[in-house]
């Protein structure tokens, strides 16, 4: 799954704090030079831990899942609103 660039980049800070909550050992420099790309963050993990990507993968993939679910829930908060003004 590829996030969405525009979630990496409005959420970016975000997902970082995230990232590094699960995994310490990555630096904010670290996480910067990937600029967001999942396979370069998988790399980096790899890197530092040592593990095979399908050991931490599912996490990666669910952090980034979780900004996209609330871009989406964003979404449609604001076309609900939209729509009760028009009304």
């Amino acid at each position: 799954m590829k996030p969405n660039e525009n979630i990496v980049s409005g959420k970016w800070t975000e997902i970082k704090g995230e990232i590094q909550k699960s995994w310490g050992k990555l630096t904010d420099n670290e996480l910067e030079q990937t600029k967001g790309d999942m396979k370069a963050i998988g790399g980096l993990l790899q890197q530092k831990y040592g593990e095979a990507q399908d050991s931490f993968g599912k996490t990666l993939r669910e952090i980034f899942e979780r900004f996209d679910m609330k871009k989406d829930a964003k979404v449609d908060e604001v076309k609900h609103t939209i729509k009760e003004t028009r009304i």
